[in-house]
C-alpha cells in the first residue's frame, strides 16, 4: 500500500460515470489521482471531485504529456468513453498525434489509443488497466439474475456471441442484437443503446436478446465493455429480455442497483467466459 501511495496516478477522463468511479476507488485506497479531462467529453461534475484537474482538448497529446510530467505522473489510467465519432471527426491533432496518426497503418480505436499508450510510454508514463480500482465490478461466470435464459434466449445468445467475436476481432463494434435467431442490428460507432433501439424498430415487437463481448485478446487500457444502468433501461424499453457479457472483461456500473433493476425488468443476465 505504501509503495502504491507514493506513485502519482493520472486519469484520462472521458464521459459518463466511468471516471467518478477510478477516482472514487482510488481515493478510498488513499490515492488522489491527477486529472487530465477531455474537455469535448468529460462531465463539468469532474471538477467538484478532482482535487487536481486539467482541461485539455481531444488532440493535444503533447499537452497531456507535459501536464502529467509538470505534476510528477508516472502511472495513468484511461477512463470513461470518447465517442468514435469524436475521434475520427472532432479530433484537431496537434503536431505529436499528428506524427502519431501518419505512423498508424489502420485508424480504427485500437490502433489510435494503442499508439497513444506507446508514446506516453516513451515519456515515462506506464498506461495501466483501466479496471485496476475496480475489479469488483467486473462481471463474474455464470447467472448473474435471479431468472435464467430461457431455452430460446440461450440460443439467440449462443448465436450472437458467433456472431459478435467474429465482428470484434476487426474493432467494428461490442454488440449485436438477435431476435428469432436471426441477428438484428450491429453496433458500429453509435454505441450499445443505439444498436438497441435500431433493432427495436427492425423486430417488430419480438423479444430481442443482447450480446457484449470483448475483443480478441482485449487490452484493458482502453475500450473496455461496460455496462450500466441506461442500457438496462433501454433494453426494458425496447422489450430485450435477455444479455451476455463477457466474464472478467465488462464493467457492470452500479452493480447491485443494475441487477435489482434487471430483476425488476424480467430481464435475464449472464457472464460468459471471453471465447465461449
Amino acid at each position: 500500500m505504501a509503495a502504491e501511495n507514493s506513485t502519482r496516478y493520472g486519469l484520462i477522463a472521458g464521459n459518463g460515470q466511468f471516471p467518478f468511479l477510478v477516482l472514487e476507488a482510488a481515493r478510498s485506497r488513499g490515492i488522489e489521482m491527477v486529472v487530465a479531462a477531455i474537455r469535448e467529453e468529460a462531465s463539468p461534475e469532474i471538477e467538484t471531485r478532482a482535487t487536481r484537474l486539467h482541461w485539455l482538448g481531444l488532440g493535444e497529446l503533447s499537452r497531456l504529456i507535459r501536464v502529467f510530467k509538470q505534476e510528477g505522473v508516472s502511472r495513468a489510467l484511461m477512463a470513461g468513453q470518447v465517442k468514435h465519432t469524436q475521434i475520427f471527426s472532432a479530433i484537431r491533432p496537434d503536431w505529436k498525434l499528428m506524427q502519431l496518426l501518419f505512423s498508424l497503418k489502420e485508424k480504427n480505436t485500437d490502433a489510435l489509443i494503442g499508439g497513444v499508450a506507446k508514446v506516453l510510454l516513451e515519456e515515462g508514463i506506464v498506461l495501466e488497466d483501466s479496471t485496476v480500482f475496480l475489479e469488483p465490478l467486473l462481471a463474474e461466470e455464470g447467472i448473474l439474475t435471479q431468472r435464467p435464459p430461457t431455452a430460446e434466449e440461450r440460443r439467440n445468445l449462443d448465436y450472437g456471441r458467433k456472431v459478435a467475436r467474429g465482428l470484434a476481432q476487426f474493432d467494428i463494434g461490442q454488440t449485436v442484437v438477435v431476435a428469432d435467431g436471426a441477428c438484428i442490428a450491429v453496433e458500429a460507432m453509435e454505441g450499445t443503446d443505439a444498436t438497441i433501439r435500431r433493432a427495436a424498430q427492425l423486430a417488430d415487437g419480438k423479444p430481442l436478446s443482447v450480446i457484449k463481448v470483448s475483443k480478441p485478446n482485449q487490452d484493458m487500457r482502453f475500450d473496455v465493455p461496460v455496462v450500466g444502468l441506461p442500457t438496462i433501461a433501454v433494453m426494458q424499453e425496447c422489450g430485450a429480455t435477455a444479455l451476455s457479457v463477457d466474464a472478467g472483461k465488462t464493467l457492470l456500473f452500479d452493480r447491485d442497483e443494475l441487477i435489482a433493476l434487471a430483476d425488476a425488468a424480467g430481464i435475464a443476465i449472464v457472464g460468459t467466459q471471453p471465447g465461449v
